[in-house]
């Protein structure tokens, strides 16, 4: 990028968040965000929870499309991105939370271990992730060099960018009291271990277990300094904090996407307990996963600290094995599926006012599109 085009989008940014900064009303920002508050507080009473704005706040000009490839480029193009994001809730009057995150996929931990990325095809408009080692000799080197410098990979970038966010909350007083910053992926200890071994960790479950053990220990600890370094720039917010446009109780938003393929004593065994030190040390948060997670939820749910799940694929769920699971125990379900959400409702489930929605107009496609 030449010098002339990097001033061009810096003055582009600058103009794009004082539009967003004129666009913001506080009123109905705190309305919205004391309304998810009180719904993380186990405060809401009624079926379903699904805020929206009164009014849509339409931007004074057209914004940029940002791809996510062009968003690695440079922290001004993801600025631009993500803010946008803000830009068109609050365009389509949703309820969602305004917030912003260093966009740099799942590959941030796993890079740190010396993995290679991946980029995507730009058209894909996809995150990029991680090529796993798929030899256990380099696993074994990773283990035996400790935890990593954790400005490899991608991770100098998420703590700049993370400045960059300070530096714009600043600048800009609205933005920086209602866009919340969001931790970046780091994933959970489980999934970070798959992406780094490869496909080949399943059957070290078995046949080296001890050796896998031994990754997540490494890969919860490195967790935790690359955590305290980013709340250290970022601090979490008192009680609840915002994700994927959602409001969670708690700090942290654990993902357990390899879950899926275990069984009820491998999660006993290889993720749980690596989880619950995440959760023990960071104040709790919430657990993310993708696939089919009613065999191993009950287990889950036992984890002291779990505030709140997010599932993608009820159609793959036995979903009265998770509500059993979840709001039975007053743990919350953020961002279900809406048709999901509704048919619970119909058939009479009790889902005890812990249950929060995506209505059309929320727009969870774009909400979770770069999770």
């Amino acid at each position: 990028m030449t010098s002339n085009k990097g001033a061009e989008t810096r003055d582009l940014l600058e103009r794009c968040l004082q539009d967003l900064e004129d666009r913001l009303n506080p009123r109905e920002e705190e309305r919205i965000e004391a309304e998810w508050r009180a719904f993380c507080g186990r405060e809401f009473v009624g079926d379903l929870f699904s805020p929206s704005r009164t009014i849509s706040n339409p931007p004074a000009f057209v914004w940029p499309q940002v791809g996510i490839n062009a968003g690695l480029e440079s922290y001004e193009n993801m600025a631009l991105q993500q803010f946008g994001a803000a830009s068109q809730a609050l365009a389509k009057g949703s309820g969602a939370v305004l917030n912003v995150r260093c966009n740099y996929g799942t590959g941030i931990m796993p890079l740190l271990f010396g993995t290679e990325l991946f980029i995507m095809d730009e058209k894909l408009d996809t995150l990029p992730t991680a090529v796993p080692f798929h030899d256990e000799a380099w696993v074994r080197a990773a283990i035996d060099a400790g935890i990593p410098d954790l400005e490899c990979g991608y991770g100098q970038q998420v703590f700049e960018m993370g400045a960059f966010y300070r530096d714009i909350a600043e600048r800009y007083p609205k933005i920086g009291r209602y866009v919340h910053i969001y931790h970046p992926d780091l994933q959970g200890p489980m999934d970070i271990c798959e992406v780094v071994w490869g496909s080949e960790m399943f059957t070290a479950l078995v046949d080296n277990p001890g050796m896998v053990r031994e990754f997540l220990e490494l890969a919860t600890e490195t967790y935790i300094a690359f955590m305290k370094r980013w709340i250290a720039l970022v601090p979490f917010e008192k009680d609840a904090n915002a994700h994927w446009g959602l409001m969670l109780p708690g700090n942290i938003m654990l993902r357990d996407d390899s879950a899926m393929n275990l069984s009820p004593r491998m999660f006993d065994n290889f993720i749980k307990p690596y989880d619950q030190r995440l959760l023990d040390a960071f104040g709790g948060g919430a657990i993310h996963f993708c696939g089919r997670g009613s065999h191993f939820v009950p287990l889950m749910s036992d984890m002291p600290g779990l505030y709140a799940i997010n599932l993608s694929q009820p159609e793959y769920n036995d979903m009265e094995a998770i509500f059993a699971a979840t709001v039975d125990k007053g743990i919350a379900i953020v961002g279900l599926r809406e048709d999901a959400g509704r048919e619970a409702v119909a058939r009479g489930r009790d889902l005890h006012g812990l249950v929060h929605i995506w209505q059309q107009v929320g727009d969870p496609d774009k909400a979770r599109k770069d999770a």
